[in-house]
């Protein structure tokens, strides 16, 4: 797991963040889903053996932790895409590998820093075509291997608009997606952690070519318990090259 020097935040700067995380919680049995307002979409990619994807990536506030990210697909079966993801950097060196049912439909992958889960129904990290103003809001039973517990999980997303988005790989046309996720890392001390992300897809990468990952949790039974939270990620990956299998 990357480790970073967490950073206290008071509640006004962050309430934004835990009213939206708390609607899409809250929605519990109602469906959020919608299928956007039209226009211009991303269709599912066609992902080939050898497709590598490498990033520039930082986390931290004051001395950040830095390292190379490269997500490379080795397999594709009946079972599904596998895709071998590697970090690597002055402090950080690790390797897992996620189990893509399908394009966006995630069997076994990360959500948070490099924590692998096994959902127990599909994950869906894109739900294929993104359409903007398209949503969806699950809540999905885990098994984190990494600390060997199960849980669930809620993940809403939302797609927004294209924009031109500059990368050190170039500049692409890329639909915007805010991703709010509420974990199932709670403890007797402490709440669960929120994390707020806002992803580019580019189609002609057939992935993402950048990613700002915010993230937070709140401490149980003190004072200020529900108003200070401890930011915990403040990251950004950017795309650095992009080559499509043969």
């Amino acid at each position: 797991m990357i480790r970073r020097s967490p950073s206290p935040l008071r509640f006004d700067l962050l309430r934004l963040l835990l009213s939206a995380v708390a609607l899409a919680a809250a929605a519990g049995c109602a469906s959020l889903d919608s299928p956007g307002s039209g226009g211009p979409v991303a269709e599912a990619p066609a992902y080939r053996v050898g497709d590598r994807w490498v990033y520039r990536a930082a986390d931290g506030f004051y001395t950040p932790v830095r390292w190379e990210e490269t997500r490379e697909i080795t397999a594709i079966t009946a079972e599904g895409t596998a895709v071998r993801v590697t970090q690597k950097g002055p402090t950080v060196d690790s390797t897992r590998t996620e189990l893509w049912a399908a394009p966006g439909l995630v069997r076994t992958g990360a959500l948070f820093d490099d924590e692998t889960r096994r959902f127990a129904t599909l994950l869906k990290r894109y739900a294929f075509p993104l359409a903007p103003g398209k949503t969806w809001n699950q809540f999905v039973d885990n098994y984190n291997e990494t600390t060997k517990k199960e849980g669930q999980i809620n993940h809403y997303v939302r797609v927004g608009g294209w924009e031109k988005v500059t990368t050190p790989a170039g500049t692409y046309d890329a639909i915007r997606l805010r991703v709010l996720t509420r974990l199932d890392d709670d403890e007797f001390w402490r709440w669960p952690t929120e994390s707020n992300y806002l992803i580019a897809y580019a189609p002609a990468v057939r992935g993402i070519v950048r990613e700002d990952k915010e993230a937070q949790y709140r401490e149980k039974g003190s004072a200020v318990d529900g108003i200070t939270a401890i930011r915990s990620q403040h990251a950004v990956l950017e795309l650095v090259s992009f080559t499509p299998g043969p």
